[in-house]
């Protein structure tokens, strides 16, 4: 585990004890410091009481002295009483993203990577650790991918950790210092948690603004957000573009098809050469990408048809260039599924892609909003369940067709989480068989 002398001595509460939370416990106590955990889940309390913790609830206690108040990014700081309580013990609230950066300085040499955005920040951040993997360089994953940060063993002198970074770690974040940071793009989303979109956007904004002078800013500047974000910036900066792709290359990356994969690999593309990787070993590492579950993940042929799973897509801007990926073609027709638990912005950015898309089969909260949405534009289903919505379209599709799941819908309404929904549709869809 990644631990630090600067921790010795000093007191910390850990507030939330899923495997981020117990990770940072663990290595809290392993570097001498004491620790006070909370969980309203008494096994997760036994858990870190075993680690050496101390139980108690921060809120519950003087904070008084302590040098941080730790918490999950799924803490929303906005209307969650742990941030006045910090507050008025003048106790920084922070992630474990944060302790990973007060600890760099006792780590061998290396480099960081930052990715942040409202899409592709995961395939980003698996391609560029893929890439420098295939280069021979050692690389890690973290943040929002993968294992927690704290629990991983430091890399050797010359390695890279490549950080995925919600809005929320970063907001938790105040000495990360990224050597690279990426925006991939940016469009609504977590507005519960933000003073509109505006505060949304500057929080993905601070990541930059946490760099040092010699550091290296990549932007994707393809919606106009992005490009305010980037005008600001003064230090090192790459502006980036989807378009910058030639799809001819991009046909040879076949975990990589899509307009917004486009932008991925731009993305991915220009870090790796900041980190000096040839233009060779660029292309080994796109060529044998594979991509991430529940991220246009091809899950198999069923009926004649390839079927993908992108329950990733949990808004209307991240599910329209899954339908880009796919135009009409004489031998290939776009069935699509979608619905869920609607986030407020509706099907506008998918609008332009209706075109494309033979039939929608609607399941969960959105059904009703989405039919009247559509109207007349596409033939809908009103589907209702997953196993429904699978169903038609199994009996609908002909040979060369295209069954994309992707909801541009959040899943609380029917499932615990996009991946309970990716996998419940995988399962589905391989129960068909051939």
């Amino acid at each position: 585990m990644i631990t630090s002398r600067a921790f010795a001595g000093r007191r910390y509460a850990v507030l939330g004890l899923a495997r981020s939370g117990l990770a940072t416990v663990a290595a809290l106590v392993a570097s001498g410091a004491g620790v006070t955990a909370w969980d309203d889940r008494e096994d997760a309390r036994d858990d870190a009481m075993a680690l050496g913790a101390d139980i108690g609830n921060p809120l519950e206690i003087d904070l008084i002295g302590f040098a941080g108040v730790v918490v999950s990014p799924g803490v929303p700081l906005n209307r969650h009483p742990i941030a006045a309580h910090a507050r008025e013990a003048h106790v920084p609230v922070i992630g474990d993203v944060e302790l990973f950066a007060e600890a760099q300085g006792e780590l061998p040499p290396h480099k960081v990577v930052g990715i942040t955005g409202t899409n592709g920040k995961s395939t980003v951040t698996a391609l560029i650790h893929h890439m420098l993997e295939s280069a021979g360089m050692a690389s890690l994953m973290g943040g929002n991918i993968g294992l927690p940060i704290l629990s991983r063993d430091p890399l050797p002198e010359g390695g890279v950790y490549v950080l995925e970074l919600s809005s929320y770690q970063i907001d938790l974040s105040h000495s990360l210092a990224c050597d690279v940071a990426v925006l991939t793009n940016l469009s609504p989303d977590h507005l519960d948690r933000y003073d509109g979109f505006a505060g949304y956007a500057a929080s993905k904004a601070r990541l930059f603004s946490l760099q040092h002078q010699d550091q290296v800013a990549i932007v994707a500047v393809d919606d106009d957000p992005s490009k305010m974000i980037a005008g600001r910036i003064n230090h090192r900066l790459h502006r980036v573009s989807g378009k910058d792709i030639d799809p001819v290359d991009q046909a040879r990356w076949p975990a990589l098809q899509g307009p917004h994969n486009a932008q991925n690999a731009v993305c991915a593309i220009a870090v790796c050469r900041v980190l000096g990787l040839n233009d060779e070993a660029i292309e080994r590492g796109l060529a044998t990408f594979r991509s991430l579950p529940h991220r246009m993940e091809l899950v198999g042929e069923a009926r004649g048809a390839r079927w993908y799973n992108d329950s990733k897509a949990t808004n209307a801007a991240s599910a329209a260039p899954a339908l880009a990926a796919f135009p009409p073609a004489p031998d290939q027709r776009l069935h699509w599924i979608a619905g869920g638990q609607a986030k407020g912005d509706g099907l506008t950015a998918c609008r332009p892609w209706f075109g494309h898309v033979k039939q929608a089969y609607l399941i969960g909260e959105a059904m009703e909003s989405f039919s009247a949405e559509i109207g007349d534009a596409i033939a809908v289903q009103r589907s209702g369940d997953m196993a429904t919505a699978v169903a038609q379209a199994a009996a609908a599709v002909r040979p060369g067709d295209v069954v994309l799941l992707s909801p541009a819908c959040a899943s609380f309404d029917q499932f615990k989480d996009y991946e309970q929904r990716g996998d419940t549709f995988r399962a589905l869809v391989q129960a068909l068989g051939a």
